[in-house]
């Protein structure tokens, strides 16, 4: 057993599946989120989607960097997470405008003081102010923030996001076949929309991050930033503490910087490739729970995926994988390794997708491709490697 299953979590998330199975799986059962007929309104070409996420144990990595150094800004990233997780999502169906939201904050009053909630509001709005800018227009409605110290530890960042669009406007995962190629888009650098190196980490595996990385002090000086139920052999067991500092390209970053970077959202990337190059896009995948086998889910019939020129993981993952000892089988499927967004196309159109990701400094390039199948499968190619394979019922 992992380390990951023994801490009580789950990157495949099977007990959420067994416990929706039942429910409607709304108009188009291949699209990334759950697309529904147009309740508000009742027109027949329109559909509304409501769709809910959040930071995850991400904000317990914040809660840990800001009483060590002091700095309430770092939950301007949290914010920014929670939002992500829901935005890029939606633009997986499609829906790149006219966004509402509202938040769910959960805190432990006695632990996280007013400053640590004005960070978070105010680095919501920020964050929309700067997807403003793009033409990504996020309506802030206000949200819920309750203090429930007997129900969380610290402090939980949630949210939701709803949308009502067009139809014909709408990416099902219908359009994916053989012959396709995908164009990755990359999780790390910097792009044109963002103030600093974004290690590519995102928020998911975040309880492997954390425990795995940084050492057994915290858990020592901190024992609320955990469950206290968990075995002493799975928690905080790495080397390292936040104020270590790492190259990364020809700078130095601390391991607290490169854990906490905030999901880069590709808002601005997929606005514009929706709006010029729609009829080019046949499926998006958001490599986020799942990692690389995230896409087994959406496959429209039985197909083979296979993925044999990922970007090179960055650092941050090459820092996790040594700390927990992590095969690549599990690296691969419990995060995104540095190619977090999936664009299935023509081949002929898969240039033209890239330029548009350039222009915004976000690097990408064909990372594979799909073939004819029995069944819905995943190889993935990695340099020197044996070939991992997944399947999918």
């Amino acid at each position: 057993m992992s380390l990951y299953s023994k801490r009580g979590v789950s990157a495949q998330k099977e007990e959420v599946h067994a416990a929706t199975r039942h429910l409607d799986q709304g108009l188009y059962p291949n699209a990334f989120c759950k697309i529904y007929a147009d309740v508000l309104c009742g027109q027949d070409d329109w559909v509304n989607v409501m769709h809910a996420d959040g930071a995850g144990t991400k904000s317990i990595l914040a809660y840990l960097y800001w009483k060590e150094t002091g700095d309430a800004a770092v939950w301007k990233g949290i914010a920014q997470d929670a939002i992500v997780m829901n935005l890029d999502d939606l633009l997986c169906v499609g829906i790149h405008d006219q966004l509402l939201f509202s938040s769910t904050i959960d805190r432990n009053k006695r632990l996280i003081p007013a400053e640590v909630l004005e960070a978070v509001i105010n680095g919501t709005q920020e964050f929309f102010d700067t997807m403003r800018s793009f033409g990504v227009n996020i309506s802030f409605m206000g949200g819920e923030t309750a203090d429930v110290g007997d129900v969380v530890r610290t402090m939980a960042v949630n949210g939701t996001m709803a949308a009502r669009w067009p139809k014909s406007r709408l990416i099902t995962n219908d359009g994916i076949r053989a012959g396709d190629v995908i164009v990755g888009l990359a999780s790390f650098g910097q792009a044109k929309y963002e103030n600093s190196y974004n290690s590519g980490l995102a928020s998911n595996g975040l309880t492997s991050a954390r425990h795995d990385v940084l050492n057994k002090s915290y858990g020592q000086r901190f024992p609320e930033s955990f469950d206290n139920g968990l075995d002493d052999s799975v928690v905080y067991i790495g080397p390292h503490s936040f104020t270590e500092e790492v190259k990364v390209n020809d700078q130095h970053l601390t391991i607290g910087q490169l854990l906490l970077s905030p999901t880069r959202t590709f808002a601005p990337v997929l606005k514009k490739i929706l709006e010029e190059n729609f009829e080019a896009v046949h499926g998006l995948i958001h490599c986020s729970g799942g990692g690389q086998t995230k896409c087994l889910k959406y496959l429209p019939a039985p197909l083979k995926i296979i993925k044999d020129a990922l970007h090179t993981p960055p650092v941050i993952f090459d820092l996790i994988r040594n700390a927990s000892g992590a095969d690549d089988r599990e690296m691969y499927q419990v995060f995104n390794m540095g190619t977090r967004l999936e664009i299935y196309t023509p081949e002929k159109e898969a240039q033209g997708l890239i330029g548009i990701a350039a222009s915004f400094g976000v690097d990408a390039k064909v990372i594979g491709r799909v073939e004819a199948s029995s069944q819905k499968e995943l190889e993935l190619h990695l340099p020197d490697k044996p070939v991992l394979h997944y399947s999918h019922s």
